[in-house]
């Protein structure tokens, strides 16, 4: 079964969260939801909607055995930049990219946590609006105006309307097509 460790901060956008988690679950990945920065697994959306995460990053880090095949960062303001600022979460997304294991990143996250990391450099991605414009130019080179990019094992997606096509592209990346196709067909959607 193949393991995704979404990671939470106050102030995630609910649905950039919440979306890529429900699909992955019905698609069949085990899907562990990290509260970053606090002792608590409460956490509060951007839009109040409060969020019981599985563990705390603290916790899973000491507990887990294995690397998830997955790390999922959603945006939000100002959850991305709480993530960008819990060294703990910034430590493990650079673990993760050493190990070459999947990077999905929403929304203000691609901007404000992966500029952070050697994720983004000589990869295609994109992000919320405009940015982009705060990073440096051999990033924005490679910044694509598209609502999703997926180049090798990073996936990143420009906002909350774009949250059901980054779930499906994660799901593909995990699972296979097959597995997003049965997973749109049990949402009752067409293809996107």
């Amino acid at each position: 079964m193949k393991k995704t460790l979404l990671l939470l901060a106050n102030g995630f956008e609910e649905i950039e969260a919440l979306s890529p988690a429900d699909y992955l679950r019905r698609a069949g990945a085990e899907v562990t939801i990290a509260a970053t920065g606090t002792s608590s697994r409460n956490v509060e959306g951007a839009h109040k909607i409060l969020v019981t995460a599985d563990i705390t990053l603290d916790a899973y880090c000491s507990s887990a055995e294995t690397l998830p095949d997955a790390i999922i960062i959603p945006g939000g303001n100002p959850g991305a930049k709480n993530i960008s600022e819990c060294a703990k979460a910034m430590e493990f997304i650079n673990l993760m990219h050493r190990e070459n294991k999947l990077i999905a990143a929403i929304c203000a996250a691609p901007a404000l946590v992966l500029s952070k990391t050697p994720v983004l450099e000589g990869k295609n991605w994109t992000c919320y609006p405009e940015m982009e414009k705060d990073l440096s130019a051999e990033l924005q080179k490679n910044h694509k105006k598209f609502p999703v990019v997926s180049d090798g094992n990073l996936i990143t997606a420009r906002g909350p309307g774009a949250a059901e096509q980054f779930s499906m592209e994660i799901v593909r990346f995990l699972l296979g097509e097959e597995a997003r196709r049965k997973t749109m067909e049990a949402s009752v959607q067409r293809e996107c």
